[in-house]
């Protein structure tokens, strides 16, 4: 089992800063992918960004891409999502995921966290 502990989320202006945390825990693992997912009101949960841990390539949604940077923390088992020039449409419960094995995939992921909210008002 891994448990994974999100913080950071908050309400925020458009155009403004929030950084998230994603505190990970448990079952170790040679080989793993921490993500970030959303999910709005209505819609369905989506892919937001990937980390490969062997390595820290990181794989965006073009809808994040040069907006928010995923970064991670060997020391603490952490991972970052800073988020800047936030847009109403950022506006969504962030999930921080896990998987095992080396693909930085945009579903099949095994463990989540509880989610933390994210408004972005305009």
């Amino acid at each position: 089992q891994v448990q994974l502990v999100e913080s950071g989320g908050g309400l925020v202006q458009a155009g403004g800063s929030l950084r998230l945390s994603c505190a990970a825990s448990g079952r170790t693992f040679s080989s793993y992918v921490m993500g970030w997912f959303r999910q709005a009101p209505g819609k369905e949960r989506e892919f937001v960004v990937g980390i490969r841990w062997s390595d820290s390539r990181t794989y965006y949604s073009d809808s994040v891409k040069g907006r928010f940077t995923m970064s991670r923390d060997n020391a603490k088992n952490t991972v970052y999502l800073q988020m800047n020039s936030l847009k109403p449409e950022d506006t969504a419960v962030y999930y921080c995921a896990f998987r095992s094995g080396g693909l930085v995939l945009t579903s099949s992921y095994d463990y989540w966290g509880q989610g933390t909210q994210v408004t972005v008002s305009s």
